[in-house]
């Protein structure tokens, strides 16, 4: 297909995120950057948060890893599952009870600055790697299949596309996002089924033929019984449920999102429904994979991972399929990125700068801030989206995974031990010391668990791990306070 096509479409495709993002980006302050002014639409909230969830690593990585573990990552999504439920019900009450605008600010209500920083250094830090690795992947596949093409250089097409987000997210923050993520994931949806029903036709399968044939292939195994493998089902669903919890309910991102909804009902409608949708699109994912490989066996296609799904829909089906895949493809990339860039932002103003009790700043400074720290932060992901590219990892779902289970540990710790106990901890070097304790043990631990332990391995529930030393390191160093109920 012509390079110069898909650019094409890329282009207009940035032109309406623009024409979006003018039209509810006028008049926009501070408080509709940050929160929405607290006026989103839960359905519009929810139905955007899937793009958001989901992003291009589900669209391209879930698919290759069907060749390798089956449907073995539905254990990892019925996790997910249970842990939407805690979120709704457990923290989304806490922080609609408090007024919060970042999430964080309950560390500082109940364990002073240096949680409060901590916790929100931690978050920056993760988003950063996690969004800049989404970022790369998609990046990487447009420079590969369309823009190598033309000649353009990795780092010029990353510094375009954080532009692009930039500009669209520069005045409008959340208010705009709400929005352009509606109809991102739209077109991310429509492009996930036309590739699943036009694969099944040209393969001459319905739908029960298709379970069939993936069911004697072995790739619609979903639970791994081996206890000691990582992905066994036990650790996965656990894991699942903390990933969630952690990248969902104690992330800054997720939350400034359903926060913007004016109630808590609404934000809770907003949780559930997105939950039960985020069931049946990941399975299409798997679907769509396991008829990848299936496809790729009868052309005698050797090609596996998360080179794929972008090989196949680009060099072997019609072209409207490619510029399908393409359309999806950017609908996925820029729901995380655009996201993760708004929240790290935000974080940044009101956790670590104070912006928004800074009495000394009117309004028009502090807007003037906030559009200086976006603008480090965007410099920041293409740095990071070049070093990646250096790395050049085949299988980034996994590593950002892995990564999540280091940065999040320390969150859930602080979080879990502000609400499940009546302690106070100390400021200073203590408590931060003791939060970056907890992943240094974590990573030896994992990559020494096969050796200390039998063969066992340590899979995703790392993160469980993490965030239960963070809390007995706490518990260590903390002191008695029966003034303070738990939250």
């Amino acid at each position: 297909m012509s390079a110069t096509i898909l650019f094409s479409l890329v282009t207009i495709y940035f032109a309406v995120l623009l024409f979006v993002a003018w039209r509810t980006g006028r008049n926009a302050g501070n408080d509709s950057f940050f929160i929405g002014n607290r006026n989103s639409n839960w359905m519009l909230v929810a139905f955007g948060m899937i793009g958001t969830s989901l992003s291009g690593v589900t669209f391209v990585s879930v698919p290759g890893t069907v060749g390798s573990n089956g449907f073995g990552y539905f254990q990892v999504v019925i996790g997910n599952f249970i842990g939407y439920f805690i979120v709704a019900f457990v923290l989304l009450p806490l922080y609609y009870k408090l007024n919060l605008t970042s999430i964080y600010t309950y560390l500082q209500q109940r364990f002073g600055n240096t949680a409060y920083k901590t916790g929100a250094l931690f978050f920056i830090a993760s988003r950063i790697v996690g969004a800049t690795a989404r970022l790369y992947l998609v990046i990487n596949v447009l420079q590969v299949f369309i823009l190598d093409n033309m000649h353009v250089p990795f780092w010029l097409t990353t510094f375009v596309i954080l532009l692009m987000i930039l500009l669209y997210t520069f005045e409008g923050g959340v208010k705009t996002i709400v929005f352009t993520d509606t109809l991102q994931t739209t077109f991310m949806l429509f492009g996930l089924v036309v590739c699943v029903v036009y694969i099944m036709n040209n393969l001459g399968f319905s739908f029960s033929e298709t379970i069939h044939v993936l069911h004697e292939k072995n790739y619609s195994n979903i639970f791994n019984t081996d206890v000691n493998r990582a992905g066994f089902w036990l650790k996965s669903i656990l894991g699942g449920a903390f990933i969630t919890i952690g990248l969902n309910g104690l992330d800054q991102e997720m939350m400034q999102k359903n926060i913007s909804i004016k109630t808590l009902k609404g934000a809770q409608k907003n949780m559930m429904s997105f939950s039960a949708v985020m069931l049946l699109v990941n399975l299409l994912f798997l679907l769509l994979g396991g008829l990848l490989y299936v496809f790729a066996a009868s052309k005698n296609i050797n090609i596996k991972g998360d080179d794929l799904f972008p090989s196949i829909a680009l060099n072997y089906l019609p072209p409207f399929i490619g510029i399908i895949f393409i359309i999806g493809l950017i609908s996925a990339l820029f729901p995380s990125a655009d996201g993760a860039l708004t929240a790290i932002t935000s974080s940044f103003c009101i956790d670590i700068l104070g912006l928004k009790k800074n009495e000394l700043k009117n309004e028009v400074e502090k807007k003037r801030t906030r559009m200086t720290v976006h603008i480090t932060f965007a410099v920041v992901f293409l740095i990071c989206v070049v070093i990646f590219k250096w790395i050049n990892d085949k299988s980034i779902i996994g590593l950002i995974l892995k990564f999540a289970g280091y940065t999040y540990g320390p969150l859930l710790g602080l979080f879990a031990f502000g609400m499940l106990t009546k302690r106070l901890l100390p400021q200073g070097f203590a408590l931060v010391a003791v939060c970056f304790a907890a992943p240094v043990i974590c990573y030896f631990v994992s990559a020494n668990a096969a050796a200390w332990f039998n063969g066992f391995q340590i899979g995703i529930e790392l993160l469980i791990l993490n965030g239960l030393l963070t809390f007995l390191g706490l518990w260590m160093i903390s002191k008695k306070d029966k003034s303070i109920s738990a939250q």
